[in-house]
């Protein structure tokens, strides 16, 4: 018989760069379709939420600064990642939702396409959403999108990894 004491995994959040611990130290466990384990993960708490919130602030400047055209590189960077562990993700997302490998393959080949087609839209955006208005007055008002604040994202959990690219993808499109 050992005295030695057990020494328990401590999971933790990714914000800001770093890896902090969640304020209630609590964990739940993700199960896939049929109910088997596959990870713990931690549970946030507001406070977790808030420094998330302050993080996210203190990059805004650096991102929203960034050109139209290194935020497509970035996604399209993803992309060419995602492309190279398609087998990895075709298994994690056919394991977590129940899919078959042929349909988790669609789901994984569609998020790749997703990636993409939003760094293609990373310097178009301001050309279709932007414009000149019309105005009485020999002046011109001319409107151009630019970021303005930090966002938050829920992505559905009806197809997890699909979902939550079509949420994030456009906010990082946009600065």
């Amino acid at each position: 018989m050992s005295d030695r004491l057990s020494v328990f995994k401590t999971y933790k959040l990714y914000v800001g760069g770093k890896f902090p611990r969640s304020e209630s130290g609590r964990v739940y466990e993700v199960t896939d379709a049929k109910g088997k384990w596959l990870a713990n993960a931690p549970q946030s708490s507001r406070k977790d939420a808030r420094d998330a919130v302050v993080a996210a602030r203190k990059a805004f400047g650096g991102w929203s600064g960034a050109t139209a055209y290194n935020r497509g590189q970035v996604l399209y960077r993803v992309a060419e990642m995602l492309e190279g562990r398609k087998s990895q993700f075709v298994h994690e997302v056919a394991d977590a939702e129940g899919l078959s490998k042929s349909k988790a393959a669609e789901q994984v080949e569609a998020t790749i396409d997703r990636w993409v087609w939003y760094a293609g839209w990373t310097d178009k955006i301001a050309q279709v959403v932007g414009g000149g208005n019309p105005v009485a007055g020999p002046f011109f008002n001319l409107s151009s999108p630019e970021p303005t604040g930090v966002v938050a994202v829920l992505a559905p959990q009806e197809s997890s990894f699909l979902g939550l690219v079509s949420v994030v993808a456009p906010v990082i499109a946009t600065g």
